[in-house]
């Protein structure tokens, strides 16, 4: 059995459309079908991310059992402690464009434990729906400070401070010139606009996000 076979395996098994899978992974449709040897490590992570109970040796190889047995006890995704991801108020992050990427202690609301999440520089709330589905008003997203524009990773969601609109949590594509980047939202009530690289203070790149109940 194939990937692409075992792909469509789980997805019956958990009557999950194949449309629907792809979309989750960020995937255009036929993806699945399109598979031929194996699959990247950045859709590898967004599976994990997607499916935590969907074991990967499985996946992969074909070895063990599909599902990750639930018998243990699991451990939580993120646990507040004193150590950690420190928590900052998104206005806070707004001068994260310093030459340190400095965050101030009195900024720092909280703290959390997250192994997925161990090369996060610091995590914020999102407000609006802008993101939405992807990242809904309230949730947690960790990221990680990029010092060198060349570290962008295009269409991946980054948090951008800006001179003039503030903090923004788009996905970064390349602009109509060398001088701009397109902010695209995954709201599509939102049009995508341009941005002056020279009104960027700072870049993060989006890791992944916690949904807090």
């Amino acid at each position: 059995m194939s990937i692409k076979e075992r792909i469509k395996k789980f997805c019956n098994e958990m009557s999950i459309p194949i449309t629907v899978f792809e979309k989750s992974i960020n995937a255009s449709n036929g993806y699945v079908n399109s598979i031929s040897k194996g699959i990247g490590e950045e859709k590898r992570f967004l599976i994990l991310e997607k499916y935590p109970n969907l074991s990967i040796e499985w996946l992969l190889t074909g070895k063990g059992e599909m599902l990750k047995s639930i018998k243990e006890p699991q451990n939580p995704i993120a646990v507040v402690a004193d150590e950690g991801i420190p928590l900052v108020e998104i206005e806070a992050v707004g001068g994260f464009g310093n030459n340190d990427f400095a965050i101030n202690q009195t900024d720092i609301i909280g703290r959390y434990l997250i192994p997925d999440f161990d090369q996060a520089s610091f995590m914020l709330r999102v407000r609006g729906d802008s993101m939405s589905p992807r990242y809904s008003s309230g949730d947690l997203v960790a990221c990680r400070v990029l010092r060198e524009s060349q570290f962008i990773q295009w269409n991946e969601v980054h948090v951008i401070a800006t001179r003039e609109q503030g903090i923004l949590i788009k996905r970064l594509r390349k602009g109509s010139n060398n001088k701009t980047f397109l902010a695209v939202s995954e709201n599509p009530d939102y049009p995508p606009f341009e941005i002056p690289q020279d009104e960027i203070t700072g870049i993060a790149l989006v890791l992944g996000g916690v949904r807090l109940e």
